[in-house]
């Protein structure tokens, strides 16, 4: 793997330090979390989003207190 050294400020550095999952997480972890987020969602998962929602619009869903209550959870 290639790497290289790139100069950011402090107040990126701290921006990059609270979007950390954990304290461990790598800078490079960090900026691929950004990039993925950003990216465009497929047509596929366009079309669930638009599926699901529509079933949710028909009453076509469990809440989590449903789920809870059915399997005993607290």
């Amino acid at each position: 793997m290639a790497s290289t050294t790139i100069q950011i400020s402090h107040d990126l550095q701290k921006e990059l330090n609270k979007m950390k999952l954990f304290s461990r997480e790598t800078y490079e972890e960090v900026i691929w979390n950004v990039i993925e987020d950003t990216k465009e969602l497929s047509e596929q998962t366009k079309k669930d989003i638009a599926k699901s929602r529509h079933e949710i619009s028909l009453g076509k869903f469990t809440t989590l207190t449903d789920l809870k209550k059915k399997y005993n959870i607290k």
